[in-house]
């Protein structure tokens, strides 16, 4: 419990760091809308770049485990934004939802759990996750909240405004533009990978900030939990990990260490990305704040006894 710990500590830090210069008024109501913009077009595009550019196809080229942790991740996205969708009518933020059941905080606790868990083997597992949840996942839920967002229109006038404003989108952009490096075989100058790594390392530390900011402005009262909010962390915490374990063990079976790392990636609290998304798009982020500040604290719990199975 004292690792899970020891990771958890520094995000509930920087998310009350935010809220309390806001609460203090050391900063404006438009403090959180201003800084996610700084998150969105700078930072998470420059680490996005940054790990894509620096990949290795040939070795994050591990096909069971990219379709196990895939097929878990989409499966659980697709279900709850149906849900969603059918419930509300409203797919933009049947997206953003889904997101929240399925968008791993891979990036932020992933790499350093996952490396006291099983060494140096696993960075490429969790690279490998962080490509799937952070690009993959990151760009279909963009693109179903640019269609929800869209007027009703005829169908080719729609896809040419979504795929045009999806492309314009940094977030999506960024990494495909970097995908040229790998595969063509070039690396980056030394100076754009300082860059990128400087710039691209203040992405989630602001974007727990901005989460911060953003309760600052508003009274959350966890004692009444919607029944929506509570479906989504179950589904975020229990449902995820355990799809993720059944496709390992009786689809791909694939080896102890591969499903573990698989399992416990899927475990891993919603990362900030729905709020960032929420934020930058004007929706509701009240739902998104709630599920990240819940799985991440009950993530405590239930990190800690698969960790002690696993070792």
């Amino acid at each position: 419990m004292l690792q899970t710990l020891s990771l958890i500590t520094p995000i509930f830090a920087l998310i009350f760091s935010g809220w309390f210069i806001r609460k203090l008024n050391i900063v404006g109501s438009q403090a959180s809308v201003e800084l996610n913009k700084f998150v969105v077009y700078l930072g998470l595009p420059a680490l996005l770049f940054d790990i894509i550019a620096h990949a290795d196809w040939a070795t994050i080229w591990k096909p069971s485990f990219i379709a196990c942790f895939a097929i878990s991740t989409f499966v659980l996205f697709i279900i709850m934004a149906v849900v969603q969708w059918r419930k509300h009518k409203q797919l933009a933020n049947a997206s953003l939802e889904a997101l929240n059941a399925s968008y791993a905080n891979v990036g932020y606790m992933g790499f350093p759990l996952l490396l006291s868990v099983f060494g140096n083997d696993s960075l490429t597992l969790t690279l490998i996750a962080t490509i799937v949840t952070v690009c993959i996942l990151f760009a279909a839920s963009i693109t179903l909240v640019e269609i929800g967002l869209q007027p009703k229109t005829n169908k080719l006038k729609l896809f040419k405004t979504v795929s045009v404003r999806v492309l314009k989108n940094p977030l999506i952009f960024s990494p495909l533009i970097a995908c040229i490096f790998p595969t063509a075989g070039i690396e980056l100058p030394d100076a754009a990978s300082k860059f990128l790594q400087m710039l691209g390392g203040a992405a989630a530390p602001c974007a727990l900030v901005t989460l911060g900011l953003f309760l600052g402005n508003t009274k959350q009262d966890l004692k009444t939990i919607k029944p929506t909010t509570l479906f989504i962390v179950t589904t975020k915490l229990f449902v995820h990990p355990a799809l993720t374990w059944v496709l390992a063990v009786y689809v791909f079976n694939l080896p102890d260490t591969y499903t573990f790392a698989a399992v416990l990636l899927a475990a891993l609290p919603t990362g900030t990305g729905p709020f960032m998304l929420a934020e930058f798009y004007g929706r509701d982020a009240q739902t998104t704040s709630k599920v990240i500040l819940i799985t991440t604290l009950l993530s405590i719990l239930t990190l800690t006894p698969l960790i002690s199975a696993m070792q």
